[in-house]
């Protein structure tokens, strides 16, 4: 569950993107006829069936769509680091919209990405932001063979159900090889996540939960061999939340007996939205989906970030009922809010400490958490 409200965040963006060579800025702002609507974008309404590896790529049919990547990775002595890597695409005209041929900066998307690392031993979280036009090549998306990027933080397949994942800026540093252990997860109805009372307003949504990390990180000229879990989200729409969504909880958690767990909780004003929903993975791969009177997410802690004097979530239990579930998860640090000009929101790394019936379980994992310094810029 990701950024809903990305069309109104690429305006945001939209006034940093220089004007290239013979495209003036009141051009390339005029494209968007009006971002609040939608017209002539396709709705998820659960009629398209996904397939691979066509839909690892983009959908510039649909308005809104991103790649999301977030790791609990260690070194040999057992030092601790997070990371998240997303690439967004935002839709500013349909594909059926002729562009003007006189230069390759003219384009139907716009992306950006963010890229944060947390060192857990020493609490300083590091989180940048970039933004392009596709132009000639400076980002994009593909299928097959798979491939995201945005310069040079991208992903890209390196062989059968193998990726290597790169992002560098200010002397920080990722490089991972994937393998992907846990094959691929449809969530809802066979991809179909529904978000609200309109049918539209849903998303296509699939995980990758189990992809296996080695490869190292760089911290001001240091390396650090890690190895890890990596989970990676791919949802692509055109619809936005709920009017009276004011926000959402997403929770994505590995653990040790290979089994995973997604739940994402939208909010309303005084209530949990009927819509919230969530995927438990059996240790076999198979996905049994969740709904939102199926686990409860109760908080059990707060924290107040200096930047944004938002106050977040800072501890969680979460119940499963029908599995005999139940878990504490808790930040690995609690400073993993991303600050930017356009959107403000944590996103961090998290443990989680339970059991399933009689057996302990124990295991790592990402929260992302929206609307708490400020609600979302919704339409």
């Amino acid at each position: 569950m990701r950024f809903s409200a990305l069309l109104l965040l690429a305006v945001s963006l939209l006034a940093a993107c220089a004007p290239a060579p013979a495209v003036t800025s009141d051009s390339f702002l005029a494209l968007p006829a009006d971002l609040s609507q939608n017209s002539g974008f396709m709705a998820a309404d659960g009629s398209r069936p996904l397939r691979f590896p066509a839909d690892f790529g983009a959908h510039e049919d649909f308005r809104t769509e991103w790649w999301y990547y977030t790791g609990n990775l260690a070194d040999e002595t057992g030092r601790e680091f997070g990371f998240e890597l997303t690439l967004f695409r935002v839709g500013l005209l349909p594909p059926g919209v002729s562009l003007p041929a006189d230069s390759a900066w003219y384009n139907h998307s716009v992306y950006f990405a963010h890229f944060a690392l947390s060192d857990l031993q020493t609490g300083q979280f590091y989180a940048f932001e970039r933004y392009s036009r596709p132009g000639p090549g400076l980002a994009g998306a593909q299928g097959d063979p798979y491939r995201v990027w945005l310069e040079d933080w991208q992903v890209l397949q390196t062989g059968a159900e193998a990726y290597r994942l790169s992002a560098a800026q200010e002397g920080l540093g990722l490089t991972l090889d994937l393998a992907d252990e846990g094959g691929v997860i449809l969530h809802g109805d066979a991809g179909y996540s529904r978000k609200g009372r309109e049918t539209t307003n849903a998303s296509y949504y699939y995980s990758q939960p189990r992809l296996r990390a080695q490869g190292k990180i760089t911290i001001n000229g240091a390396e650090y061999a890690v190895q890890g879990w990596v989970w990676k989200d791919h949802e692509f729409s055109t619809g936005v939340l709920d009017e009276g969504q004011i926000g959402w909880d997403w929770f994505s958690l590995q653990l040790e007996d290979g089994s995973a767990l997604m739940l994402f909780q939208l909010r309303e004003a005084d209530r949990a939205s009927a819509f919230s929903s969530g995927t438990w993975v059996d240790v076999d791969g198979r996905a049994q989906p969740l709904g939102a009177d199926e686990f409860s997410i109760t908080v059990t802690e707060e924290w107040q970030s200096p930047q944004s004097g938002g106050v977040y979530p800072a501890g969680w239990r979460v119940q499963i009922p029908g599995r005999d579930c139940a878990f504490q998860i808790s930040p690995k640090m609690a400073n993993q809010e991303l600050h930017f000009p356009a959107v403000t929101y944590w996103e961090g790394a998290v443990r989680a400490e339970g059991q399933c019936g009689a057996l302990p379980l124990q295991g790592s994992g990402y929260v992302e958490l929206t609307g708490y310094a400020g609600n979302l810029p919704l339409p």
